[in-house]
């Protein structure tokens, strides 16, 4: 695409440099060592047309002298400090992709740094067979935006145009997308739109206006995205990740915060529709994380189609099943401690378990009645990035729950109607942990360090503890290195054991499940009963109903009859007879 506002073009010899720059009156582009002056228009943007070409490094000279990125670089030519680099946008695509639907979708989130020992695109192309093979058909990137240092989450990215050195060139994540398509998987992104980086954002010095200083969120300042400049340079870099890269959707990152009053319509409709009209012609699945369990950017159309955003991350259905599974408590778990078992109920029935009512952890009401919205507006996971690397030492579920518990909530998240998300590792029980990490240094790197461990002062846990001494330092190699997977682990019993438990039941999920899900109606999801360690949930799916009956207890209990075609029961189990002790039974019923 030729059309971008923001970022570099090179055609025929001659690249065009565009800076949105309202704090400066006079701009210099510097190229390949080369001063030139910039044009400022009415509404100042600085504009230059000169010769160029790829592999030229280039950046913009302030009225100050202080020479700064470009903010929309599609690679840098060092750190996030020094200049940028333009590179070819052209890619030899091996594979004719024209995507999957959103009904097939079973997702396997990835952290490029830790998913191998090498930590680069190129290297996860290697283990894409794998996923495959277990029944994965989507793979989601944690953020690969340029951000500060080497190692980090990439949730404090800077250059949000430019893939991560330390993972790669442009063309390696390219070569990623393109080995994924040939395998039959969408691949989607994680972007963050709700704020920069503290380390090499350089948008205040030249572009203050870029920020509302009225509003703030829990990472800096926020953004005055009713401004179209600004506006205009998210909706470009959505599009620009979609087209350029042929990613399949994006995860939109904390949507709560990303805050737009000021607009009709907000940015969140905005990109929506602008993605949606660009690109009609393959499937684009865009998921928010929200925390205000809304329901407003997810409503159907008249015939059940998806209008603007595709689905939205369940954190009730993860949180209340993290307290039954674990017994934990404190923090956002206790609004999940009462009646726990009817909201884990709710939460596969009807989507969300706060529908509006009140959150003690919130102090306030939170969320919007989600039951009308059909089974793939949600996605529902045990783990992930954020509820794993949250916690002080990164612990997964297999070194906090008992195992046969476990296994009876994963067979239950993967033969649901919602769209099951998995955390790369989890698929044959990864036991390493996988912590908060950065690679900050001075001030900064204090600032983090002290910070984290602050987070976790009031927990009962620590409680007396030397936290400088307990909780790992964020800024150490040591424990992003923690973090990497172990691959060796998948060859043990243990390792071999559950992989086959996931693969069978992804092989259920795709030949019974899948194939009734997307025209799957609102209003579907019934409690038939629940009380302590028993849940039966009916959902009435296209042409069929899927009947789930789980026994939780240690001991053999009965449940509702569950009619229908058994499509996985747990060893022991059979339909009519009692449960045996943390038992799975999922039926199929064809209906008119």
């Amino acid at each position: 695409m030729n059309d971008w506002a923001w970022g570099p073009r090179i055609e025929d010899g001659l690249g065009r440099f565009r800076l949105w720059a309202p704090s400066q009156e006079r701009l210099v582009l510097r190229l390949d060592g080369t001063d030139h002056p910039m044009t400022r228009s009415d509404d100042a943007w600085f504009e230059v047309q000169v010769p160029a070409e790829a592999g030229m490094d280039y950046g913009f000279v302030l009225e100050s002298g202080q020479v700064v990125p470009d903010p929309a670089a599609r690679a840098q030519a060092g750190d996030v400090h020094g200049l940028s680099r333009l590179v070819a946008p052209s890619f030899d695509w091996r594979h004719d992709w024209t995507g999957r639907p959103w009904a097939e979708t079973v997702v396997m989130e990835l952290h490029i740094g830790t998913f191998t020992e090498e930590g680069t695109f190129r290297a996860a192309i290697e283990h894409l067979p794998h996923l495959a093979e277990i029944g994965i058909t989507m793979i989601e990137l944690m953020p690969v935006a340029q951000f500060g240092g080497n190692r980090g989450w990439g949730y404090d990215g800077v250059l949000l145009y430019a893939p991560h050195p330390a993972y790669g060139t442009p063309e390696d994540l390219k070569a990623l997308v393109d080995a994924a398509h040939g395998l039959g998987m969408s691949v989607v992104l994680d972007v963050v739109y709700n704020h920069f980086g503290p380390d090499g954002n350089y948008l205040g010095a030249y572009a203050a206006d870029f920020f509302d200083p009225e509003r703030h969120t829990p990472w800096g300042s926020a953004i005055a995205y009713h401004l179209p400049p600004v506006r205009r340079f998210f909706l470009d870099n959505a599009l620009y990740w979609l087209t350029e890269f042929r990613f399949d959707g994006l995860r939109i990152d904390a949507a709560d915060h990303i805050r737009d009053p000021d607009s009709d319509p907000e940015v969140l409709v905005d990109l929506a529709r602008a993605i949606r009209k660009r690109i009609p012609d393959r499937p684009i699945h865009l998921t928010t994380e929200d925390n205000r369990n809304i329901t407003r950017l997810h409503e159907r159309g008249p015939e059940g189609e998806v209008v603007l955003h595709t689905a939205e991350w369940n954190d009730d259905l993860h949180n209340v099943a993290h307290v039954l599974l674990t017994g934990e408590t404190e923090g956002y778990y206790c609004d999940f401690v009462k009646d726990h078992w009817r909201k884990y109920a709710r939460a596969l029935a009807e989507g969300f378990v706060y529908q509006g009512e009140h959150s003690e952890h919130e102090g306030a009401p939170r969320g919007t009645p989600s039951g009308h919205l059909p089974p793939l507006a949600f996605v529902d996971f045990l783990q992930n990035h954020d509820q794993i690397g949250n916690r002080a030492f990164g612990e997964r579920l297999t070194t906090l729950a008992p195992e046969a518990r476990l296994r009876a909530m994963m067979a239950v998240l993967l033969l649901s109607p919602h769209v099951p998300l998995l955390f790369m590792g989890e698929e044959w029980g990864e036991t390493r942990p996988f912590t908060f990490f950065t690679d900050f240094h001075g001030e900064l790197a204090d600032a983090v360090r002290n910070g984290r461990r602050k987070e976790f002062a009031h927990f009962s846990a620590f409680q007396g503890l030397d936290l400088d001494r307990t909780v790992p330092d964020p800024n150490a190699e040591g424990t992003f290195l923690s973090s990497k997977l172990d691959w060796l682990h998948r060859e043990t019993e243990r390792g071999r054991s559950w992989m086959a438990f996931v693969k069978d039941l992804l092989a259920a999920r795709a030949r019974e499940i899948a194939p009734r899900l997307e025209r799957a109606p609102g209003n579907g999801g019934r409690i038939v009963a629940v009380s302590d360690d028993l849940v039966a949930v009916d959902w009435q799916l296209d042409g069929a109903v899927l009947r789930l009956r789980v026994n939780f207890d240690d001991r053999p209990q009965d449940l509702p009859e569950a009619g229908g075609r058994v499509i996985h029961a747990s060893p022991g189990t059979e339909a009519g007879g009692p449960l045996p002790p943390c038992s799975v039974l999922v039926t199929l019923e064809e209906t008119a």
